[in-house]
């Protein structure tokens, strides 16, 4: 995943698509620090941490430019997310978050809310970066609660 970042800097460099290439940069620049900082290998986990924390700080900025009355940054914003979704994997369907849901929880052999951890802990590793991780609390609470 960090190669292909690298690939399409160069890429957006020589088309001269600017806004694509500072986004890109502001992401290669962050995991090239957590390297040095942390002193760890860049994985492709990482890299998604990084994606991930990059696209939570763009909506909460979104949030604030709404409240603001600045359309213009919105939409400026909005777009440097979708440069940055397509570097995460294909999201998943409700269907498909369902029945990891339940998987885990038959795994764990949860059946009440005290057992949100556990499910919560093997559903986040296996839908990372491919689904929003509030609406999979919301689920796991629901289907524990109906227990």
């Amino acid at each position: 995943m960090y190669e292909e970042l690298k690939q399409d800097m160069i890429t957006c460099m020589k088309e001269k698509k600017k806004l694509e290439l500072s986004v890109i940069r502001m992401v290669k620049a962050d995991c090239d620090r957590l390297k040095i900082d942390k002193k760890i290998e860049l994985t492709d986990d990482v890299v998604m941490d990084v994606l991930l924390k990059q696209i939570k700080m763009r909506e909460d900025a979104i949030s604030q430019f709404q409240k603001g009355g600045r359309s213009d940054l919105v939409e400026e914003t909005e777009k440097e997310i979708a440069v940055l979704k397509k570097y995460l994997p294909s999201p998943l369907s409700l269907e498909e978050v369902d029945e990891i849901i339940q998987q885990a929880i038959e795994e764990v052999g949860a059946k009440t809310k005290k057992d949100m951890g556990q499910v919560m802990k093997i559903v986040s590793s296996k839908v990372k970066g491919r689904y929003d991780m509030k609406k999979i609390s919301s689920l796991i609470q629901e289907k524990l609660s109906e227990n």
